[in-house]
């Protein structure tokens, strides 16, 4: 599935971006904000082509690249990706409009080590689809909060993809069907249970979470944070770092899914590792190998004082 969905890493653009380094400064541009679930499900869905994997509905991302311009992409980075044949732009666009395959190794990680997201408050950083946060919700998880650096990724991805699998049971299975869920509701007087848990915020991480901890709603620490192919580029150790450890509650725990290297941009694990233990706030371990093609990693992340 993972094959199917995304490419084995992320490729930088031909034009200018492949050698621009972005800096902090340049990711401060991208503010946080916070987006509301619409009332009229229907719209959110309206035009979307939908697929199952593994249970999970998603929207069919050629077709969003092909159908999304105008007022539904201010950013402009559906045309800016496509045209310059590209992956990632840095500080532009972060890779969103793909599902990266360690998603789907952190998904299975999550069954094959039971664990669990009862009652648990979940932020799925840097979401793209949202298909970790998606899992979550579907263990019954709290509440659920989705983040991409891109609000273009929010409105025409993330949140078209909780909303189907909010209103339709998962039917299972890998196959893959270009219908969307039946029996679309009518529009909402309120929104389903489920949906009530989630909420969904786009900009640079270290904006998202200034715009948490100093918002006037209330806002408790998340017990888990996941996260998946975030660590491609070094210049942004800083900010994930940062991040994780003002939004992770003191016992929480990070699940993140990496390659072991990113060729061309220059992070992965053995990179990220240094940078966690140099800061000297996080304790890592290495939980899941996998060696079938480019080597993927799952890393456990909790606070050093933690129990």
């Amino acid at each position: 599935a993972a094959d199917a969905v995304g490419d084995s890493s992320p490729r930088l653009g031909t034009n200018n971006h492949q050698d621009e380094k972005p800096s902090q400064k340049n990711l401060c541009f991208k503010v946080a904000k916070e987006h509301d679930i619409p009332e009229d499900l229907n719209k959110v869905l309206e035009n979307k082509v939908m697929e199952t994997v593994s249970g999970l509905y998603y929207i069919n991302m050629s077709v969003v690249e092909m159908t999304c311009s105008g007022d539904a992409d201010e950013e402009g980075i559906v045309s800016k990706s496509v045209s310059s044949h590209s992956d990632l732009i840095p500080g532009v666009y972060e890779g969103g409009l793909k599902i990266w395959e360690c998603t789907f190794d952190l998904i299975d990680y999550f069954y094959e080590a039971e664990i669990q997201f009862t009652n648990k408050t979940v932020l799925d950083l840097g979401c793209g689809a949202g298909l970790l946060g998606i899992v979550a919700l579907k263990g019954k998880a709290e509440k659920v909060h989705f983040q991409d650096y891109n609000s273009t990724v929010i409105d025409e991805i993330t949140l078209p993809n909780a909303v189907a699998n909010c209103i339709k049971t998962g039917s299972g299975g890998d196959t893959k069907t270009c219908q969307p869920p039946s029996k679309r509701p009518k529009k909402a007087e309120h929104l389903p249970d489920v949906l009530t848990r989630c909420r969904f915020f786009s900009g640079e991480w270290s904006e998202v979470s200034r715009l948490l901890l100093t918002s006037n709603k209330h806002f408790s620490k998340y017990d888990v944070i996941l996260t998946s192919e975030t660590i491609y580029n070094p210049d942004y150790y800083g900010a994930l770092h940062d991040t994780l450890a003002q939004l992770l509650d003191k016992n929480g725990r990070v699940y993140l899914a990496s390659k072991e290297h990113y060729f061309g941009v220059g992070g992965g694990i053995p990179l990220f590792e240094k940078f966690i233990e140099d800061r000297n706030v996080f304790r890592t371990s290495i939980v899941k190998t996998i060696d079938k093609g480019l080597q993927r990693c799952i890393m456990e992340m909790a606070f050093k004082e933690s129990s």
